[in-house]
């Protein structure tokens, strides 16, 4: 029997290691599109578990065309706080969503954020979107839910939401025309100390 020689295992496991690379890469793209998150902290406060975020995104041309024509554009932020079990499947302990509703008003010529019952108005679009970019102190879990020492986690995700477009709009509506802006991340979470993960970096 032959034996191989150095130079074709190094060949072969070149190939696997190039191999593994792609697969990660294609990961991250898809955990990752349009939208590099800067900042992803959670810290415990007084009243339960505050999150800040902020990420960076341009809003695409389909939806900028779509939002001057009347259609009102949705960003949709999620938290799951989870708790680790090792004897079963991890325990779900806290979830909250926060929606972002952008629109254009013809007759004051401005563009308006709504979230959680709040509006603000801009003046241009890319004021409009920055306010869209992320949030400071946001409360995610009560105290009574985080009360013990347990292991926890969170995941977290970041998108423009197409499932809110009206319905002529959602028929055959994918990545590839334009509408894909979404990042996901899971955090361990230190009760102790603010949680901070080094920032994705989505693929051109």
């Amino acid at each position: 029997m032959s034996l191989l020689s150095p130079f074709v295992l190094l060949r072969a496991w070149s190939r696997r290691l190039t191999l593994v690379g792609a697969l990660l890469t294609l990961h991250a793209w898809a955990l990752a599109q349009g939208v590099t998150l800067q900042q992803l902290n959670a810290e415990r406060v007084e009243d339960g578990l505050a999150l800040s975020f902020s990420s960076r995104f341009e809003l695409p041309r389909p939806a900028e065309d779509a939002l001057l024509k009347g259609v009102a554009i949705y960003f949709v932020a999620e938290v799951q706080v989870l708790r680790n079990r090792w004897y079963w499947r991890d325990a779900r302990v806290a979830r909250a969503t926060r929606t972002w509703r952008l629109t254009w008003q013809p007759l004051t010529r401005q563009y308006r954020v709504s979230t959680g019952g709040l509006h603000q108005s801009f003046d241009t679009l890319g004021e409009a979107v920055a306010s869209l970019r992320g949030v400071s102190g946001w409360r995610v879990a009560d105290a009574k839910e985080i009360e013990d020492d347990g292991n926890y986690y969170l995941e977290f995700s970041y998108k423009l939401d197409t499932s809110q477009l009206p319905r002529p709009m959602q028929i055959g509506l994918g990545a590839g025309q334009g509408w894909a802006l979404s990042v996901e991340r899971n955090l361990q979470l230190n009760l102790d100390a603010p949680s901070t993960p080094p920032p994705n970096r989505p693929q051109p």
